[in-house]
């Protein structure tokens, strides 16, 4: 493999004969750190306090353990690293019920689906379901043609 990405290199790039050797040896340790499985140390990551996770939790916002950052949702940035939130919930000693959206977020959120009219039955369609069973009780009048240009007779 590396003999394949140095010979692609080497063609599309002018590359000096004593600077080919050292081209090599840097692709092959390159390669050779991507097979190898990450160092124990970076997969030890400290769980947050109790303290810390209450503290990250706050109306506006949800501090991410990633990164430091405040975020509304952490969905959208659990994602973008790879993670789901149950794995980020395992992967920092957080409890099932660790929110995932910042608690004004949510309230802004259903407001508006309120303000929308969803998650209401709507009356209308108890009214207009009424007059359609009345009207089919009583006498159906005929039906006048409408006014249009006339048929052609052959």
């Amino acid at each position: 493999m590396t003999a394949d990405i140095v010979s692609a290199y080497v063609s599309k790039n002018s590359v000096r004969p004593a600077d080919l050797g050292e081209l090599i040896t840097s692709v092959h340790q390159t390669l050779k750190g991507l097979s190898e499985p990450a160092t124990p140390a970076a997969d030890q990551i400290e769980k947050p306090t109790p303290a810390q996770i209450k503290k990250s939790i706050t109306p506006d916002a949800l501090i991410s353990f990633e990164d430091g950052k405040p975020y509304k949702t952490l969905r959208r940035h659990l994602t973008l690293r790879g993670l789901s939130p149950e794995a980020y919930r395992a992967k920092h000693g957080l409890p099932a019920d660790y929110p995932m959206t910042a608690a004004s977020y949510s309230a802004q959120r259903s407001e508006l689906a309120r303000s929308l009219g969803l998650g209401s039955y709507r009356k209308g369609q108890i009214k207009a379901a009424e007059p359609e069973e009345a009207a089919s009780e009583a006498p159906a009048e005929p039906k006048q043609k409408k006014a249009g240009r006339p048929r052609k007779v052959s």
